[in-house]
């Protein structure tokens, strides 16, 4: 039954992940057969502030990231709760079930395994895991987002910030291996964005309009 247990939490991880959060808010409140076919092509936030505009990318964002929160904080909590696994344990599943959600937006079974970059549902996941550096880490992507208007270059820097963070006393958790985690997602992050990282080199990357700036 234990086995059981985890195996339906980590199926059910993959699932929430596997929600297209945008190609569903576009056909059902716009009429729009498939947000992958305009703007970046991509299923994410991002693209759905881009062709949507910001009610229907915030809403995208909000779920796409309670999607990792979810996956990471509740169903490990469940799995103690059942006693399917010991509570020293919860952290390991927390990431599992976190990284699986992950894998399931950027691979959605729902939508032809063809989703987003991963950047809501990481940011979800890890508020799950390690709420005070994401908290700083929220702060850098504005920071950066203000100054250079790149949600792309915004998302890779706070990722990174997440990983170089956990060096540091202050944010140094307690289990050394989650400073491994913390590099593995930045380099995740930054392989979903090698497209961006192109257009960024080449000057043609999108920018937001930030308070009428186009």
């Amino acid at each position: 039954m234990t086995i059981l247990y985890i195996a339906l939490a980590l199926v059910v991880a993959y699932l929430l992940g596997s929600i297209p959060t945008a190609l569903w808010v576009g056909r059902r409140f716009f009429n729009l057969a498939d947000i992958r076919e305009h703007g970046s092509g991509n299923a994410g936030a991002t693209n759905t502030f881009r062709v949507l505009g910001p009610k229907a990318g915030s809403a995208v964002l909000l779920v796409d990231a309670l999607k990792g929160f979810v996956a990471a904080y509740f169903l490990p909590k469940l799995l103690v709760t059942y006693g399917a696994i010991a509570p020293e344990h919860e952290l390991y599943f927390k990431l599992a079930c976190g990284v699986l959600a992950v894998v399931g937006h950027i691979y959605p079974v729902f939508a032809q395994f063809r989703g987003g970059k991963g950047v809501a549902t990481i940011l979800g996941m890890m508020l799950g895991v390690a709420p005070a550096t994401v908290g700083v880490c929220m702060g850098i992507f504005v920071v950066m987002l203000l100054l250079f208007r790149y949600v792309s270059l915004a998302s890779m820097t706070a990722g990174v910030s997440f990983a170089l963070l956990q060096l540091l006393p202050p944010f140094r958790p307690q289990q050394p291996f989650m400073v491994y985690v913390g590099f593995v997602l930045a380099a995740l992050l930054i392989y979903t964005h090698r497209a961006n990282i192109g257009r960024l080199r080449a000057g043609t990357e999108s920018r937001v309009p930030l308070f009428g700036r186009k």
